[in-house]
């Protein structure tokens, strides 16, 4: 008898096309708060690679930087985005992307930045688990930008936390507000027979 093989330890990265290669690193830098941490660029045994570059967040709550978060492969053959980005029932194959932040405050710092730069707020929510924005990136892609409540709140009941939905405005000055205080989840206790 084989012993069962080991779980994975989570996504590494993603890699999307993009139409523009520009416009995507300035959304991934100037919008997201990704760096840039490498390029493909030619050499003697890969002389034409594609456009493609790939991108970190600056640090790591855990003390350490993947080799890269999210990769952007230029292709400008993809159709247009949709117009408006819906969260359900859009065109793409992935529906969103979610990059955590470590604090609340670095959270809300990011939504500030955003709002001060014009960036459409798509929807705003407070899940069982986390406190979420939901943007579009130039391609249509859509990109939720969270902190992660403590596990305290959520971990009694993942399946609770996952159903629970607060929606929340997603202009002006209501955009930015944020509550601490956030329902507990825990599974009912099963009476005993």
């Amino acid at each position: 008898m084989t012993a069962k093989p080991m779980a994975p330890a989570g996504v590494n990265h993603i890699v999307l096309n993009v139409r523009n290669l520009e416009e995507s690193h300035r959304f991934w830098t100037e919008v997201v708060g990704f760096e840039q941490v490498g390029e493909l660029t030619p050499t003697e045994k890969r002389p034409n690679p594609p456009k493609m570059r790939f991108y970190s967040a600056p640090g790591n709550p855990k003390g350490h930087l993947n080799h890269h978060d999210v990769a952007i492969v230029e292709n400008r053959d993809l159709p247009p985005p949709p117009e408006n980005w819906s969260m359900f029932g859009g065109g793409f194959a992935v529906n969103h992307i979610a990059i955590g932040f470590p604090t609340r405050e670095a959270w809300l710092a990011r939504l500030e930045h955003l709002q001060a730069k014009g960036v459409k707020f798509g929807r705003r929510v407070n899940h069982g688990m986390t406190h979420s924005l939901y943007i579009s990136d130039p391609n249509g892609y859509g990109v939720e930008l969270l902190y992660e409540l403590p596990h305290e709140v959520w971990g009694g009941d993942i399946n609770g936390a996952l159903n629970y939905v607060e929606v929340l405005p997603t202009e002006g000055k209501e955009a930015l507000i944020d509550s601490e205080k956030n329902p507990v989840f825990r599974k009912e206790a099963v009476p005993a027979e």
